[in-house]
Protein backbone atom coordinates (compact mmCIF):
# COMPACT_ATOMS: atom_id res chain seq x y z
CA UNK A 1 0.00 0.00 0.00
CA UNK A 2 2.64 2.25 0.77
CA UNK A 3 4.27 1.98 -2.97
CA UNK A 4 0.20 2.83 -4.06
CA UNK A 5 0.20 5.97 -1.96
CA UNK A 6 4.20 6.86 -3.28
CA UNK A 7 3.12 6.18 -6.99
CA UNK A 8 0.12 8.75 -6.50
CA UNK A 9 2.34 11.30 -4.72
CA UNK A 10 4.66 11.34 -7.50
CA UNK A 11 2.12 11.71 -9.90
CA UNK A 12 0.64 14.97 -8.07
CA UNK A 13 3.55 16.56 -6.71
CA UNK A 14 5.69 16.55 -10.00
CA UNK A 15 2.75 17.41 -12.98
CA UNK A 16 2.52 21.07 -12.60
CA UNK A 17 -2.45 14.57 -20.73
CA UNK A 18 -3.01 12.02 -24.71
CA UNK A 19 0.35 13.94 -25.69
CA UNK A 20 -0.99 15.45 -29.08
CA UNK A 21 0.20 18.82 -30.07
CA UNK A 22 -1.88 19.53 -32.77
CA UNK A 23 -1.61 23.53 -32.37
CA UNK A 24 2.51 23.09 -32.32
CA UNK A 25 2.65 20.54 -34.79
CA UNK A 26 4.00 22.53 -38.29
CA UNK A 27 3.81 25.64 -36.80
CA UNK A 28 7.13 26.72 -38.12
CA UNK A 29 7.30 30.39 -36.82
CA UNK A 30 8.26 28.52 -33.32
CA UNK A 31 11.80 26.52 -33.37
CA UNK A 32 9.57 24.31 -30.57
CA UNK A 33 7.50 23.36 -33.66
CA UNK A 34 10.74 20.53 -34.51
CA UNK A 35 10.08 18.61 -31.54
CA UNK A 36 7.33 16.95 -33.07
CA UNK A 37 8.66 16.99 -36.43
CA UNK A 38 12.78 17.21 -36.90
CA UNK A 39 12.02 17.62 -40.70
CA UNK A 40 10.06 20.80 -40.07
CA UNK A 41 10.82 23.15 -43.01
CA UNK A 42 12.23 25.67 -40.50
CA UNK A 43 15.39 28.12 -40.89
CA UNK A 44 17.55 30.66 -38.71
CA UNK A 45 21.32 31.31 -38.60
CA UNK A 46 21.22 30.47 -34.65
CA UNK A 47 18.28 30.35 -31.99
CA UNK A 48 18.51 29.46 -28.16
CA UNK A 49 15.56 29.30 -25.83
CA UNK A 50 15.73 30.72 -22.53
CA UNK A 51 16.17 28.58 -19.93
CA UNK A 52 13.42 26.68 -17.85
CA UNK A 53 11.46 29.03 -20.12
CA UNK A 54 11.32 28.08 -23.29
CA UNK A 55 9.03 25.27 -23.64
CA UNK A 56 6.26 24.92 -20.69
CA UNK A 57 3.95 22.29 -21.48
CA UNK A 58 0.76 20.81 -19.18
CA UNK A 59 -1.65 18.30 -20.51
CA UNK A 60 -4.65 16.45 -18.55
CA UNK A 61 -7.00 14.46 -19.86
CA UNK A 62 -9.63 12.65 -19.17
CA UNK A 63 -12.19 10.30 -21.93
CA UNK A 64 -15.19 9.49 -19.34
CA UNK A 65 -15.41 11.73 -16.77
CA UNK A 66 -14.21 15.53 -15.43
CA UNK A 67 -13.67 16.92 -12.09
CA UNK A 68 -17.29 18.30 -11.94
CA UNK A 69 -18.68 14.82 -12.20
CA UNK A 70 -16.82 13.98 -8.80
CA UNK A 71 -16.77 17.50 -7.03
CA UNK A 72 -19.70 19.26 -7.89
CA UNK A 73 -21.27 20.61 -4.42
CA UNK A 74 -24.89 19.37 -5.75
CA UNK A 75 -26.06 17.55 -2.75
CA UNK A 76 -24.90 14.04 -4.67
CA UNK A 77 -23.16 11.63 -2.24
CA UNK A 78 -19.50 11.52 -3.21
CA UNK A 79 -20.03 7.51 -3.21
CA UNK A 80 -22.18 7.87 -5.66
CA UNK A 81 -20.74 10.28 -7.86
CA UNK A 82 -17.64 7.45 -7.99
CA UNK A 83 -20.41 4.63 -8.52
CA UNK A 84 -21.83 6.73 -11.66
CA UNK A 85 -19.07 7.62 -13.10
CA UNK A 86 -17.52 4.06 -13.04
CA UNK A 87 -21.12 3.00 -14.69
CA UNK A 88 -21.09 5.23 -17.29
CA UNK A 89 -17.13 4.04 -17.93
CA UNK A 90 -15.45 0.95 -19.72
CA UNK A 91 -12.36 -0.53 -19.38
CA UNK A 92 -11.42 1.69 -22.28
CA UNK A 93 -11.53 4.53 -21.09
CA UNK A 94 -9.09 6.54 -19.53
CA UNK A 95 -7.15 9.32 -17.61
CA UNK A 96 -3.74 10.56 -18.52
CA UNK A 97 -0.99 13.33 -17.59
CA UNK A 98 1.64 14.56 -19.54
CA UNK A 99 4.17 17.62 -18.50
CA UNK A 100 6.86 18.52 -19.81
CA UNK A 101 9.48 21.33 -19.24
CA UNK A 102 12.31 22.22 -21.13
CA UNK A 103 15.87 22.74 -19.40
CA UNK A 104 17.40 24.25 -22.26
CA UNK A 105 17.48 23.99 -25.99
CA UNK A 106 19.16 25.75 -29.19
CA UNK A 107 20.14 25.52 -32.89
CA UNK A 108 22.33 26.78 -35.20
CA UNK A 109 23.03 26.91 -38.94
CA UNK A 110 26.13 24.79 -40.17
CA UNK A 111 28.12 24.63 -43.47
CA UNK A 112 27.82 28.25 -44.31
CA UNK A 113 25.79 31.46 -45.14
CA UNK A 114 23.69 29.42 -48.02
CA UNK A 115 23.67 26.40 -45.86
CA UNK A 116 20.09 25.01 -45.39
CA UNK A 117 21.69 22.51 -43.07
CA UNK A 118 20.86 23.01 -39.28
CA UNK A 119 21.46 21.42 -36.11
CA UNK A 120 19.44 21.61 -32.59
CA UNK A 121 19.88 20.41 -29.45
CA UNK A 122 18.34 20.20 -26.24
CA UNK A 123 17.21 18.35 -22.77
CA UNK A 124 13.54 18.59 -21.14
CA UNK A 125 12.01 17.25 -18.09
CA UNK A 126 8.61 14.89 -18.87
CA UNK A 127 6.17 13.30 -16.60
CA UNK A 128 4.08 11.00 -17.78
CA UNK A 129 0.76 8.94 -16.18
CA UNK A 130 -1.95 6.92 -17.80
CA UNK A 131 -4.10 4.95 -15.84
CA UNK A 132 -7.29 3.01 -17.28
CA UNK A 133 -10.38 2.88 -15.66
CA UNK A 134 -10.52 -0.52 -14.16
CA UNK A 135 -14.59 -1.01 -13.99
CA UNK A 136 -14.77 -4.64 -12.86
CA UNK A 137 -12.44 -4.29 -10.10
CA UNK A 138 -14.49 -0.57 -9.45
CA UNK A 139 -17.78 -2.61 -9.42
CA UNK A 140 -16.31 -5.27 -7.43
CA UNK A 141 -15.06 -2.53 -4.38
CA UNK A 142 -18.07 -0.55 -4.28
CA UNK A 143 -20.19 -2.86 -4.36
CA UNK A 144 -18.81 -6.27 -3.82
CA UNK A 145 -20.21 -9.53 -5.33
CA UNK A 146 -23.73 -10.13 -3.87
CA UNK A 147 -25.63 -9.03 -6.87
CA UNK A 148 -23.00 -10.24 -9.73
CA UNK A 149 -23.49 -14.00 -9.15
CA UNK A 150 -22.59 -15.67 -12.10
CA UNK A 151 -20.65 -12.68 -13.11
CA UNK A 152 -16.58 -12.69 -14.14
CA UNK A 153 -14.50 -9.56 -13.14
CA UNK A 154 -11.64 -9.22 -15.62
CA UNK A 155 -8.38 -8.35 -13.81
CA UNK A 156 -6.78 -7.29 -17.06
CA UNK A 157 -8.75 -3.76 -16.69
CA UNK A 158 -5.92 -2.83 -14.05
CA UNK A 159 -3.53 -0.56 -16.33
CA UNK A 160 -1.36 1.74 -15.62
CA UNK A 161 2.07 3.21 -16.10
CA UNK A 162 3.82 6.32 -14.63
CA UNK A 163 7.20 7.71 -15.13
CA UNK A 164 9.45 10.58 -14.29
CA UNK A 165 12.32 11.43 -16.96
CA UNK A 166 14.75 13.24 -18.56
CA UNK A 167 15.69 13.16 -21.99
CA UNK A 168 18.82 15.25 -24.24
CA UNK A 169 18.42 14.89 -27.61
CA UNK A 170 20.77 16.29 -30.51
CA UNK A 171 18.94 16.88 -33.95
CA UNK A 172 19.70 17.74 -37.69
CA UNK A 173 17.68 18.50 -40.57
CA UNK A 174 18.35 19.55 -43.89
CA UNK A 175 16.75 20.87 -46.95
CA UNK A 176 17.46 19.10 -49.77
CA UNK A 177 15.84 20.33 -52.52
CA UNK A 178 13.07 23.50 -52.95
CA UNK A 179 10.42 20.31 -52.30
CA UNK A 180 12.16 18.29 -49.54
CA UNK A 181 13.23 18.44 -46.09
CA UNK A 182 14.62 15.60 -43.89
CA UNK A 183 15.39 15.77 -40.45
CA UNK A 184 15.92 13.19 -37.63
CA UNK A 185 16.94 13.47 -33.73
CA UNK A 186 18.99 10.95 -31.17
CA UNK A 187 17.44 10.81 -27.43
CA UNK A 188 19.10 9.98 -24.21
CA UNK A 189 16.33 8.84 -21.75
CA UNK A 190 17.10 8.93 -18.17
CA UNK A 191 14.16 7.34 -16.12
CA UNK A 192 14.21 8.46 -12.78
CA UNK A 193 11.01 6.60 -11.61
CA UNK A 194 8.64 4.24 -13.17
CA UNK A 195 5.91 2.11 -12.47
CA UNK A 196 3.93 -0.07 -14.93
CA UNK A 197 1.02 -2.48 -14.89
CA UNK A 198 0.44 -3.45 -18.40
CA UNK A 199 0.20 -6.87 -19.01
CA UNK A 200 -2.75 -8.22 -16.41
CA UNK A 201 -4.82 -11.14 -17.00
CA UNK A 202 -6.84 -13.37 -14.65
CA UNK A 203 -10.88 -12.75 -13.23
CA UNK A 204 -12.66 -13.49 -10.24
CA UNK A 205 -15.87 -15.49 -10.42
CA UNK A 206 -18.51 -16.30 -7.68
CA UNK A 207 -21.16 -18.99 -8.76
CA UNK A 208 -23.91 -20.52 -6.55
CA UNK A 209 -24.76 -24.15 -6.29
CA UNK A 210 -28.17 -25.22 -7.88
CA UNK A 211 -30.57 -25.94 -5.38
CA UNK A 212 -28.29 -24.71 -2.59
CA UNK A 213 -28.52 -21.10 -2.16
CA UNK A 214 -25.80 -20.71 0.58
CA UNK A 215 -23.22 -22.66 -0.90
CA UNK A 216 -20.94 -20.53 -3.35
CA UNK A 217 -18.11 -21.76 -5.00
CA UNK A 218 -15.43 -18.98 -5.92
CA UNK A 219 -11.81 -18.98 -8.80
CA UNK A 220 -9.56 -16.27 -8.35
CA UNK A 221 -7.26 -16.86 -11.32
CA UNK A 222 -4.66 -13.80 -10.91
CA UNK A 223 -1.75 -13.13 -13.10
CA UNK A 224 -1.03 -9.46 -11.97
CA UNK A 225 2.39 -7.94 -11.87
CA UNK A 226 3.35 -3.91 -10.50
CA UNK A 227 6.95 -3.59 -12.30
CA UNK A 228 8.86 -0.52 -10.38
CA UNK A 229 12.28 0.90 -11.08
CA UNK A 230 13.79 3.98 -9.08
CA UNK A 231 10.86 3.63 -6.21
CA UNK A 232 11.92 0.43 -3.98
CA UNK A 233 14.41 2.79 -1.90
CA UNK A 234 11.49 5.41 -0.87
CA UNK A 235 9.57 2.56 0.83
CA UNK A 236 11.42 1.40 2.82
CA UNK A 237 10.89 1.98 6.44
CA UNK A 238 14.68 3.17 7.15
CA UNK A 239 14.24 5.85 4.18
CA UNK A 240 14.49 9.34 5.63
CA UNK A 241 15.30 11.51 2.92
CA UNK A 242 12.63 13.44 0.95
CA UNK A 243 10.80 11.30 -1.97
CA UNK A 244 10.82 14.80 -4.75
CA UNK A 245 14.66 15.64 -4.11
CA UNK A 246 15.65 12.20 -4.09
CA UNK A 247 13.72 11.62 -7.50
CA UNK A 248 15.10 14.69 -9.29
CA UNK A 249 18.31 13.70 -8.78
CA UNK A 250 17.86 10.06 -10.28
CA UNK A 251 16.21 11.46 -12.84
CA UNK A 252 19.33 13.76 -14.13
CA UNK A 253 22.27 11.86 -13.24
CA UNK A 254 21.55 8.14 -11.63
CA UNK A 255 18.04 7.41 -14.02
CA UNK A 256 17.90 3.73 -15.97
CA UNK A 257 18.67 4.86 -19.22
CA UNK A 258 17.47 4.71 -22.60
CA UNK A 259 17.92 5.21 -26.24
CA UNK A 260 15.27 6.86 -28.78
CA UNK A 261 14.82 8.38 -32.29
CA UNK A 262 12.90 10.91 -33.92
CA UNK A 263 12.53 11.45 -37.89
CA UNK A 264 10.61 13.49 -40.20
CA UNK A 265 10.11 15.17 -43.33
CA UNK A 266 8.30 17.79 -45.45
CA UNK A 267 7.22 17.65 -49.19
CA UNK A 268 6.08 20.36 -51.19
CA UNK A 269 3.98 18.85 -54.22
CA UNK A 270 3.29 22.69 -55.48
CA UNK A 271 4.66 25.88 -53.59
CA UNK A 272 1.74 25.75 -52.04
CA UNK A 273 0.68 21.97 -51.49
CA UNK A 274 2.50 20.84 -48.65
CA UNK A 275 2.98 17.35 -47.17
CA UNK A 276 4.88 16.58 -43.46
CA UNK A 277 5.13 13.53 -41.65
CA UNK A 278 7.28 12.13 -38.10
CA UNK A 279 7.73 9.96 -36.09
CA UNK A 280 8.59 10.56 -33.01
CA UNK A 281 9.73 8.90 -29.85
CA UNK A 282 10.66 5.58 -30.98
CA UNK A 283 12.86 4.35 -28.05
CA UNK A 284 12.71 2.21 -25.21
CA UNK A 285 14.39 2.95 -21.96
CA UNK A 286 15.87 -0.52 -20.05
CA UNK A 287 15.06 -0.48 -16.21
CA UNK A 288 18.24 -1.53 -14.08
CA UNK A 289 18.23 0.97 -11.20
CA UNK A 290 16.43 -0.14 -7.62
CA UNK A 291 13.92 -2.42 -9.36
CA UNK A 292 11.18 -4.61 -8.06
CA UNK A 293 8.39 -6.66 -9.31
CA UNK A 294 5.84 -7.82 -7.35
CA UNK A 295 3.40 -10.06 -8.13
CA UNK A 296 0.56 -12.15 -7.24
CA UNK A 297 0.41 -15.56 -9.48
CA UNK A 298 -1.70 -18.33 -8.63
CA UNK A 299 -5.25 -20.07 -8.49
CA UNK A 300 -7.72 -20.24 -6.10
CA UNK A 301 -10.88 -21.89 -5.89
CA UNK A 302 -13.53 -22.51 -2.52
CA UNK A 303 -16.73 -24.65 -2.23
CA UNK A 304 -18.77 -24.19 0.42
CA UNK A 305 -20.51 -21.47 2.78
CA UNK A 306 -19.36 -18.15 1.76
CA UNK A 307 -17.94 -16.70 4.48
CA UNK A 308 -18.40 -13.34 6.48
CA UNK A 309 -14.82 -11.12 5.73
CA UNK A 310 -15.30 -8.07 8.64
CA UNK A 311 -12.91 -7.19 11.18
CA UNK A 312 -14.77 -8.97 13.67
CA UNK A 313 -15.48 -12.62 11.52
CA UNK A 314 -11.68 -13.12 10.03
CA UNK A 315 -11.68 -16.97 8.62
CA UNK A 316 -8.33 -17.35 8.99
CA UNK A 317 -7.86 -20.88 7.16
CA UNK A 318 -9.44 -18.83 4.57
CA UNK A 319 -6.69 -16.20 4.45
CA UNK A 320 -3.72 -18.49 4.60
CA UNK A 321 -5.20 -21.06 2.28
CA UNK A 322 -5.77 -17.52 -0.33
CA UNK A 323 -2.18 -16.48 0.27
CA UNK A 324 -0.95 -19.79 -0.37
CA UNK A 325 -2.48 -19.73 -3.14
CA UNK A 326 -1.83 -16.98 -4.69
CA UNK A 327 1.29 -16.17 -3.12
CA UNK A 328 3.26 -12.43 -3.27
CA UNK A 329 6.56 -12.42 -4.82
CA UNK A 330 9.27 -9.78 -5.18
CA UNK A 331 11.20 -10.44 -7.74
CA UNK A 332 14.31 -8.01 -8.99
CA UNK A 333 14.91 -8.43 -12.57
CA UNK A 334 15.82 -5.79 -15.50
CA UNK A 335 12.89 -4.94 -17.31
CA UNK A 336 12.25 -2.72 -20.83
CA UNK A 337 9.58 -0.17 -21.52
CA UNK A 338 9.07 0.88 -24.39
CA UNK A 339 8.23 5.03 -24.81
CA UNK A 340 4.85 6.12 -25.94
CA UNK A 341 5.68 6.33 -29.95
CA UNK A 342 4.01 9.35 -31.67
CA UNK A 343 2.94 9.86 -35.24
CA UNK A 344 2.11 12.73 -36.77
CA UNK A 345 1.11 13.86 -40.61
CA UNK A 346 -0.83 16.83 -42.44
CA UNK A 347 -1.51 18.31 -45.49
CA UNK A 348 -1.65 21.86 -46.03
CA UNK A 349 -2.48 24.02 -48.85
CA UNK A 350 -1.64 27.68 -48.75
CA UNK A 351 -2.59 31.25 -50.43
CA UNK A 352 -2.83 34.88 -50.61
CA UNK A 353 0.79 36.13 -51.46
CA UNK A 354 2.69 38.17 -49.26
CA UNK A 355 3.25 41.67 -49.82
CA UNK A 356 6.55 41.52 -47.60
CA UNK A 357 9.82 41.32 -49.39
CA UNK A 358 11.73 40.47 -46.46
CA UNK A 359 13.50 37.45 -45.60
CA UNK A 360 11.80 34.65 -43.76
CA UNK A 361 12.26 34.64 -39.92
CA UNK A 362 12.28 31.14 -38.77
CA UNK A 363 8.35 30.69 -40.60
CA UNK A 364 9.29 27.84 -42.85
CA UNK A 365 10.68 28.99 -46.43
CA UNK A 366 13.50 30.85 -47.41
CA UNK A 367 10.79 33.59 -48.52
CA UNK A 368 7.73 33.63 -46.63
CA UNK A 369 5.32 33.72 -49.67
CA UNK A 370 1.98 33.00 -48.40
CA UNK A 371 0.19 34.77 -45.54
CA UNK A 372 -3.08 31.92 -45.18
CA UNK A 373 -3.42 28.21 -45.13
CA UNK A 374 -5.46 25.39 -44.30
CA UNK A 375 -5.09 21.92 -43.64
CA UNK A 376 -5.61 18.69 -41.90
CA UNK A 377 -3.68 16.88 -39.49
CA UNK A 378 -3.26 12.92 -38.13
CA UNK A 379 -2.12 11.63 -34.78
CA UNK A 380 -1.76 8.46 -33.63
CA UNK A 381 0.41 7.54 -30.72
CA UNK A 382 0.74 3.70 -28.88
CA UNK A 383 -1.23 2.56 -26.06
CA UNK A 384 -1.17 -0.04 -24.35
CA UNK A 385 -4.98 -1.58 -25.30
CA UNK A 386 -5.94 0.47 -28.36
CA UNK A 387 -3.73 3.21 -29.98
CA UNK A 388 -4.79 6.94 -29.19
CA UNK A 389 -6.55 8.75 -32.60
CA UNK A 390 -6.72 12.49 -33.27
CA UNK A 391 -7.93 14.50 -36.33
CA UNK A 392 -7.65 17.75 -36.43
CA UNK A 393 -8.27 20.77 -39.25
CA UNK A 394 -6.54 24.22 -38.89
CA UNK A 395 -6.03 27.69 -40.18
CA UNK A 396 -2.74 29.89 -40.21
CA UNK A 397 -2.33 32.91 -40.88
CA UNK A 398 -0.12 35.30 -40.65
CA UNK A 399 -1.24 38.80 -39.07
CA UNK A 400 1.57 40.78 -39.77
CA UNK A 401 5.73 40.64 -40.61
CA UNK A 402 5.92 38.63 -36.89
CA UNK A 403 2.41 37.73 -36.27
CA UNK A 404 1.66 34.46 -36.79
CA UNK A 405 -1.62 32.69 -35.66
CA UNK A 406 -3.16 29.37 -35.74
CA UNK A 407 -6.88 28.19 -35.06
CA UNK A 408 -7.39 24.27 -34.86
CA UNK A 409 -10.27 22.21 -33.97
CA UNK A 410 -9.54 18.47 -33.12
CA UNK A 411 -11.76 15.48 -32.71
CA UNK A 412 -10.74 12.55 -30.48
CA UNK A 413 -11.40 10.27 -27.56
CA UNK A 414 -11.82 13.11 -24.83
CA UNK A 415 -13.81 15.79 -26.82
CA UNK A 416 -15.54 16.07 -30.12
CA UNK A 417 -15.31 19.95 -29.96
CA UNK A 418 -12.09 20.80 -29.20
CA UNK A 419 -10.84 24.29 -30.19
CA UNK A 420 -7.55 25.22 -30.01
CA UNK A 421 -5.46 28.70 -30.11
CA UNK A 422 -2.08 29.47 -30.99
CA UNK A 423 -0.03 32.67 -31.07
CA UNK A 424 3.36 33.23 -31.85
CA UNK A 425 5.36 37.02 -31.96
CA UNK A 426 9.16 38.13 -32.21
CA UNK A 427 10.17 41.75 -30.96
CA UNK A 428 13.62 42.35 -31.96
CA UNK A 429 15.02 39.09 -31.26
CA UNK A 430 13.00 37.30 -28.93
CA UNK A 431 10.06 34.96 -30.03
CA UNK A 432 6.81 34.27 -28.25
CA UNK A 433 4.39 32.09 -28.28
CA UNK A 434 1.37 30.78 -26.02
CA UNK A 435 -0.61 27.35 -27.15
CA UNK A 436 -4.31 26.35 -25.49
CA UNK A 437 -6.14 23.82 -26.50
CA UNK A 438 -10.18 23.53 -25.46
CA UNK A 439 -10.53 27.01 -25.35
CA UNK A 440 -13.99 26.85 -24.91
CA UNK A 441 -14.02 24.94 -22.12
CA UNK A 442 -12.13 27.90 -19.80
CA UNK A 443 -15.10 29.04 -19.26
CA UNK A 444 -15.48 26.51 -16.40
CA UNK A 445 -12.28 23.89 -16.38
CA UNK A 446 -13.86 21.71 -13.55
CA UNK A 447 -16.17 20.08 -16.83
CA UNK A 448 -13.77 19.87 -18.97
CA UNK A 449 -12.22 16.92 -20.07
CA UNK A 450 -9.38 17.77 -21.46
CA UNK A 451 -6.79 20.70 -21.12
CA UNK A 452 -3.68 21.86 -22.61
CA UNK A 453 -1.47 24.53 -22.95
CA UNK A 454 1.79 25.52 -24.01
CA UNK A 455 3.98 28.51 -23.66
CA UNK A 456 7.87 29.45 -24.18
CA UNK A 457 10.49 32.52 -24.86
CA UNK A 458 13.30 32.16 -27.45
CA UNK A 459 15.62 34.43 -29.11
CA UNK A 460 16.45 33.71 -32.47
CA UNK A 461 19.03 35.31 -35.25
CA UNK A 462 19.20 35.86 -38.92
CA UNK A 463 22.05 37.04 -41.17
CA UNK A 464 22.36 40.39 -40.69
CA UNK A 465 20.94 41.43 -43.96
CA UNK A 466 17.85 40.03 -42.76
Amino acid sequence: MRKVYLILIVAFQLSSFAQNKEVLYNFTAIPQSSLVNPGADVSYKFYFGVPLLSGVYANLGSSSFSAYDLFANNGVDFNDKVRNVINNSSAKDKTQVNQQLELFSGGFRVGGKDSQSYISFGAYQEFDFLMYVPKDLAILALDGNRDYIGKSFNLADLNVRAEVLSVFHVGFHKKLNDKLVLGGRAKLYSSGANATSTKNSGFIYTGQAAGSPNIYNQIIESNLELKTSGIGTFTKDEYEGNIPKDIAHNTFFNGSLGLGIDAGLTYYFKDNLQFTASIVDLGFIRHTKDIETLTYKGTYKYDGVNPSFDPTNKPKNIFDEFEKAIPRDTLYNKYTTWRPTKFYSSMQYSWGESRSDDACNCKGRTVRKYVNAVGGQLFIMSMPVEPFVALTAFYKRSVFDKLDVKATYTIDSYSNKNIGLGLSGTVGKLNMYLLVDNVLEYKDVSKANSIAFQFGFNFVFHDSED
